[in-house]
């Protein structure tokens, strides 16, 4: 726990653990303010929505191992899922999907070991390949059992496809994504400009992305990021989530230069409410922290 101004505890996301010999990836610095991000929605989310509804599903596609070292300073944290287990209020189910079979062992092992008085299901395999498991594993919405389910996405790359969010955006759910724009996207401009790359196109969900891109006066490198950001919340749109833009960047504690976002999508206003609630306290944190 954190104290902040106003008197006010809150959960503090970033959970330094000794180094348990079981495999942990290295990540940059500025994974440490994802972390805070995710920890602190959360946070917010399970302890406001608690008396609302019955359950409260956290869904990770992209789950890690669970532990992550910081490149910079060496030091172990706890990473989104196993942050998303340590809330004061935990969720009524975890479903933690993982594709490399190192980091999902390393995960399991963890779970078990930590937090076998929760209830999870983990899901070894890429996501995109699995996602009628991962609604499968989802309860079963019905009257005198309300869910609101929280998704995490956290992929490396542009390697998500928009079907995936898409199947599990149907029903009422909220998402926290990140968006490798900067990262991925920007730097394989040209790549992904060619005719025989779908990676933009299971990226978006659309098979005419480059004619699209040429109609709204889009030719360069410049234009690439912005027109993606444009694109997929037009796309969340029609999955009836709401215009408002709500996302986060990254910036690289180097140069300072934009890596990714974190965007946010409800389909109520209260989410939007809590999503703005915690970029402030996160802002507020890095203020103090940083």
């Amino acid at each position: 726990m954190k104290l902040l101004s106003q008197n006010i505890i809150h959960f503090d996301p970033l959970i330094k653990v000794p180094d348990d010999g079981l495999f942990t990836p290295e990540v940059r610095s500025w994974s440490l303010e994802k972390y805070k991000l995710v920890g602190s929605y959360c946070d917010i989310f399970t302890s406001g929505m608690k008396r609302k509804w019955d359950q409260l599903i956290y869904i990770d596609l992209f789950a890690g191992a669970g532990y992550s070292r910081i490149k910079e300073t060496k030091v172990v944290y706890k990473s989104s899922a196993l942050i998303a287990m340590s809330v004061p209020n935990p969720f009524t189910k975890y479903i933690l999907c993982e594709q490399d079979p190192e980091r999902f062992e390393a995960l399991k092992k963890r779970v078990e070991r930590d937090y076998n008085h929760l209830n999870y299901e983990l899901l070894l395999g890429d996501s995109n390949q699995n996602i009628e498991a991962v609604i499968k594993s989802i309860p079963k919405f019905k009257k005198g059992n309300t869910l609101l389910p929280f998704c995490f996405v956290d992929p490396f790359s542009l390697d998500l496809s928009f079907t995936t969010i898409a199947k599990l955006g149907k029903n009422l759910m909220d998402f926290l994504i990140l968006q490798a724009l900067h990262m991925d996207a920007n730097r394989n401009f040209e790549k992904y400009m060619k005719d025989e790359n779908h990676r933009i196109s299971n990226y978006l969900g659309l098979e005419n992305w480059r004619d699209v891109f040429e109609q709204n006066g889009c030719t360069y490198r410049k234009d690439f990021v912005k027109f993606l950001a444009d694109q997929y919340q037009l796309q969340m749109c029609k999955l009836d989530y709401k215009p408002e833009r709500h996302m986060h960047q990254i910036r690289s504690n180097e140069k300072n230069l934009p890596l990714y976002y974190l965007s946010f999508y409800s389909k109520h206003t209260r989410g939007e409410d809590y999503f703005t609630k915690v970029q402030q306290r996160v802002k507020q944190q890095l203020s103090l922290d940083f």
